[in-house]
């Protein structure tokens, strides 16, 4: 629609697969809804951690040195990707001690990334790469900073906040 150009172009469909891969990339992840990913966490010595990706849709298990541990009793979870110890205790401050089965992401994917996937697609579909200007005949095109720099500032922010958070720091 956007481009004027049939659903199922094949060229369209390339920019629309690479885009996807590109902030699939950027992000770490797929971004869609993962049912019962299994991670390995470090400890933080904290009494909450946060899972690597968000939103938090389930936690199935969680096992600190390989002792299952009991939803509502040793632990709960939120939304946001927040990991709590309960009973006034906290999670060790050791590597690799937690083993954790949650699902996350998204289904829909949200509006923001939907937007900048099919902007980052458009540019792909109109710009030869490397090239900032274009004449043909008696007309010539400029293309605009997000094809000379590669990604919009709705990109980056768009990143920013769908990205893998790495390390404990909650």
């Amino acid at each position: 629609m956007w481009l004027g150009k049939p659903p199922n172009d094949p060229k369209l469909l390339a920019a629309l697969r690479a885009a996807t891969r590109r902030f699939r990339g950027a992000v770490g992840h797929d971004v869609d809804l993962v049912v019962d990913d299994e991670v390995t966490l470090d400890g933080n010595g904290r009494e909450s951690l946060l899972l690597p990706v968000w939103p938090t849709t389930a936690v199935t298990s969680v096992a600190l040195d390989g002792e299952t541990l009991v939803e509502g009793t040793d632990y709960s979870w939120s939304e946001a990707g927040l990991l709590r110890r309960l009973g006034g205790r906290c999670w060790p401050d050791r590597l690799r001690c937690l083993d954790v089965k949650y699902s996350h992401g998204w289904n829909p994917i949200p509006e923001d990334v939907q937007e900048v996937v099919i902007d980052q697609a458009r540019t792909m579909y109109n710009v030869v790469p490397g090239v900032q200007s274009r004449a043909v005949g008696g007309q010539s095109v400029a293309f605009g900073v997000t094809a000379a720099v590669g990604v919009s500032d709705q990109w980056s922010k768009a990143v920013a906040r769908h990205k893998v958070r790495t390390g404990s720091d909650a």
